[in-house]
């Protein structure tokens, strides 16, 4: 009996405190998702679910609890780290409060066994309901950074790689591929981790050609599958339903397959010849026009590529392009990189007008 009262006197105002305190962690976190998701995204289903989320783990912040809150008491209020004062952006923000939602929840699962029989079981299953929101959220980030890129660099084995890259980015580039098929794969995974923390510090989405595991390894946000790899659903499988997944294809039946797969876009060509793509018969524009009409997510007109024929392009309806060489051998690839996104612009304007690029160009 002496020891029961012992442990009501010195361990349960010590989980209560526990408890309130990372109750009020874990609804601070979510609100601040929440909010984001609500004014930055304008998605209503991912900040209701955060809405949820914090009125439920209300209830169980009793008064009870409450009361045992100490705060000029407490050691951890003195506790500061120099990352604690400065965010980069909205991503980091996002991250670091879905690791302190996260973090909590779990505490309350632990000490929640102790407090009550129940509370161990059902902060286990909003955890997961946090995790699923992640990746929903990341997804949908990716998605809408995918759905305003209009312009995607595809790089080459160059020997200025991280240069031009970011020459790129500094011109407005915002989504890249890395792309090298000589490279062993010791020098295609560091590269991959170098060009993807480029693309990140930039803000820009980064993709692995062909590897879904060097993808993984290098914290890509997504893939790009030729005809002959693996399926579009053993990738998402693999790297997660949060992943971009691309396919190249040439043709209508091709096309078809990859949207029947679920591909987030595809690549269309090579529109002309090209070196990057040696043996490979050029398809025209012929089929350009035919997925203009027909394919309802992003697609990129690739293959040869260049200002001379950029018009060409546009014309026979493309709305996005994937260039490698028009970017990777100039010069200076920030005025490139800027040329082809005024003109994407421009064409978007004149769609908007309803003005076909054929009548505009004189």
């Amino acid at each position: 009996m002496a020891d029961k009262l012992n442990w009501d006197k010195n361990v349960q105002p010590a989980v209560r405190r526990i408890l309130d305190a990372n109750l009020d962690r874990a609804r601070e976190g979510l609100r601040i998702i929440e909010e984001w998701c609500r004014f930055g995204l304008n998605n209503a289903k991912l900040a209701n679910e955060c809405k949820q989320l914090r009125q439920e783990l209300g209830t169980w912040h009793r008064l009870e609890l409450r009361m045992s809150r100490d705060t000029q008491g407490d050691p951890g209020t003195e506790l500061t780290h120099p990352q604690e004062e400065q965010r980069s952006g909205v991503e980091q923000l996002l991250q670091v409060n879905f690791c302190r939602v996260e973090e909590a929840l779990r505490v309350l699962e632990e000490y929640g066994k102790i407090y009550n029989a129940s509370m161990g079981k059902t902060f286990k299953q909003m955890r997961y309901r946090v995790y699923t929101v992640e990746s929903s959220l990341l997804a949908y980030q990716r998605k809408q950074k995918l759905e305003e890129s209009f312009l995607y660099l595809v790089t080459s084995g160059s020997g200025k790689l991280l240069s031009v890259v970011e020459g790129a980015l500094q011109g407005g580039a915002t989504l890249v591929q890395y792309r090298d098929k000589t490279a062993d794969d010791i020098t295609k995974l560091t590269r991959a981790q170098q060009v993807c923390q480029l693309c990140h510090r930039y803000g820009a989405l980064f993709v692995v050609n062909d590897r879904p595991d060097i993808a993984i390894a290098v914290e890509a946000d997504g893939v790009h599958l030729g005809q002959k790899d693996i399926p579009v659903a053993l990738a998402r499988q693999v790297m997660g339903p949060q992943a971009i997944v691309g396919r190249s294809t040439t043709n209508k039946q091709e096309m078809q397959r990859a949207l029947d797969e679920g591909s987030d876009y595809i690549g269309v060509g090579p529109v002309y010849e090209t070196p990057t793509k040696a043996g490979k018969a050029a398809i025209g524009l012929e089929y350009l026009r035919y997925v203009a009409k027909n394919c309802p997510v992003p697609w990129y007109a690739i293959g040869g590529i260049d200002m001379q024929n950029f018009d060409d392009v546009l014309a026979a309806g493309a709305e996005r392009v994937a260039v490698v060489r028009a970017i990777m051998e100039a010069e200076q690839p920030t005025l490139v990189t800027q040329y082809f996104i005024s003109q994407l612009s421009r064409y978007q304007q004149l769609q908007a007008h309803k003005i076909t690029p054929e009548r505009s160009i004189k």
